[in-house]
């Protein structure tokens, strides 16, 4: 058997003037229109609904909500909340910090804690289990070897993020794919300012070091190119001097004989 909705209270339906008090209590700048109407939320409980006056809420709503306690003639307030209504502006989705992140972010004092399972780095050599258990000079001594390879570090590196890397700087600016590069006079790996990068991203990657190129200190493909080329060459103008209209370089010798 179904059950039966609840009627709305005449005394809660009267109620306007007391939801409206309520609401313009709680607006203060927000305003306070029209009623829209009432709903029955159940036995002697409604909910009346102003409308929101302020521009930067179209289409909100005040949510007044109004009870009346059995065998009471005083009806009292629930509670004052605003909503949006149909066609209402709305915030957009809430995005976590961590995926609405983008390159350039990261300001001075600003953190950005890598995920243990993030998987552009992978767990680098720092010796192991037993590390501790080795006598203090002879770790020390192995230590400075693993520091000296490049090994010593609690993360490195993994495949799928120097392949990430690689996608990410090929598609960039310092990639062969621009205007600049197809204006350049030789790429960048025939440049005397090109540095190459140590490790597998050396065989595609390197820095720029030339002050007066727009990617120096940036870092550059072998296949990337600009007008600041180590093997240009400035080009040799001379100038053919016309005779001069009065000659004041020459002596006349017969002035003194």
């Amino acid at each position: 058997m179904a059950l039966k909705a609840p009627e709305l209270d005449l005394a809660c339906a009267e109620a306007v003037d007391v939801a409206r008090d309520a609401a313009i209590a709680r607006a203060d700048m927000a305003g306070v229109g029209e009623h829209l109407g009432v709903r029955v939320e159940g036995t002697r409980v409604a909910t009346h609904y102003f409308a929101v006056e302020h521009p930067g809420y179209p289409g909100w709503r005040w949510a007044v909500t109004v009870v009346r306690a059995a065998r009471a003639k005083v009806v009292t307030v629930s509670e004052v909340v605003m909503l949006p209504g149909d066609g209402s502006l709305l915030a957009p989705a809430w995005v976590p910090w961590a995926e609405r992140i983008e390159a350039g972010d990261i300001t001075p004092g600003v953190l950005l804690p890598t995920a243990d399972n993030d998987p552009r780095v992978e767990a680098g050599f720092t010796g192991g289990d037993t590390a501790r258990d080795a006598d203090p000079a002879e770790w020390q001594a192995t230590r400075a070897v693993i520091a000296e390879l490049g090994l010593g570090r609690e993360r490195v590196l993994s495949a799928y993020g120097r392949d990430e890397a690689a996608e990410r700087w090929i598609a960039g600016d310092g990639g062969p794919s621009n205007a600049m590069t197809k204006q350049a006079p030789g790429q960048c790996v025939d440049c005397a300012y090109w540095v190459r990068l140590s490790g597998s991203l050396g065989r595609t990657f390197g820095a720029c070091a030339n002050e007066f190129s727009p990617s120096d200190a940036q870092v550059v493909s072998v296949d990337h190119g600009c007008g600041a080329h180590s093997d240009v060459v400035e080009a040799q103008r001379g100038v053919d001097l016309p005779r001069p209209v009065w000659d004041t370089i020459s002596v006349d010798d017969l002035l003194f004989d």
